[in-house]
């Protein structure tokens, strides 16, 4: 079975997706799983600010704001 890996920054907001992978170097890595950000959770788009602005997401049933630099860096399959 492929799946179909997308940015989470390509993901509808409502949608819900299972994150898939962590695109980047080992702090980077280590920075996302501290926050809660890792392989197998459930990630959902909540709002998104205008003029490429941050991204507010939930996971594990948090609610988080990030950049889209960092949420581009996170793989995802929409479920």
């Amino acid at each position: 079975m492929d799946k179909k890996m997308i940015p989470l920054t390509h993901l509808s907001q409502n949608k819900k997706a299972r994150i898939i992978g962590l695109d980047g170097g080992h702090g980077f890595q280590r920075k996302l799983r501290v926050m809660g950000i890792r392989e197998n959770q459930i990630v959902t788009i909540v709002s998104r600010q205008p003029f490429r602005g941050p991204l507010t997401v939930t996971v594990g049933g948090c609610q988080m704001t990030m950049g889209r630099g960092m949420a581009n860096k996170i793989l995802v399959e929409e479920i």
